[in-house]
């Protein structure tokens, strides 16, 4: 027959239930905040991400726009026009040639708007201090420089689109800038 005290021995103390309760609940705590940080990280990756691809779109788009437009204009305010061509031959600008690239009544996002069509397409939707830089007074302007602030994860970082025209059209504008009649 079997002694009291053999029979205690075969489960766990309070003490050692207690320490195994602790142990278990520190590691449990261990991997949930890995969990969380790992999900914030991923968040934060995916802002940066996202903020990365709006700007190299609008950087593809902004420099095809300009490096194939005849001429570029300041507009009011900060924003900016782009002549296309003249597709009709009618030797005039005509609206629906024209690109206006825009700021935003605060210069928070730039968008794009083709002719007289209301609808703006954006190409940076949430930036700040979005200026447009020319090389020299219109329409002798060639090359034109974008910057603007974009916040990544809380932090401000500012870029910059750089853009040249291929085909310069300044020299068939006259004194009034009506398009002269020949093209030499």
């Amino acid at each position: 027959m079997k002694s009291a005290k053999q029979y205690n021995r075969k489960g766990f103390t309070l003490a050692e239930l207690m320490v195994a309760l602790m142990v278990t609940s520190i590691v449990l705590t261990a991997v949930a905040t890995l969990a969380f940080a790992l999900g914030s990280a991923n968040d934060a990756g995916n802002d940066t991400a996202d903020k990365q691809a709006q700007v190299r779109f609008a950087t593809v788009k902004i420099s095809e726009l300009i490096r194939h437009c005849k001429l570029i204009y300041n507009s009011s305010g900060n924003d900016m026009v782009i002549w296309q061509a003249d597709d009709d031959g009618d030797d005039a600008v005509d609206s629906s040639e024209l690109v206006y690239v825009e700021t935003g009544d605060n210069a928070d996002c730039i968008s794009l708007r083709y002719g007289e069509d209301p609808n703006k397409f954006y190409v940076i939707r949430q930036c700040s201090n979005a200026q447009f830089t020319l090389d020299s007074a219109a329409p002798q302007s060639r090359f034109v420089s974008i910057s603007f602030d974009l916040v990544e994860n809380g932090t401000v970082h500012n870029y910059q689109i750089n853009a040249s025209l291929r085909s310069w059209a300044g020299h068939l504008l006259d004194a009034a800038g009506n398009i002269v009649e020949d093209d030499d």
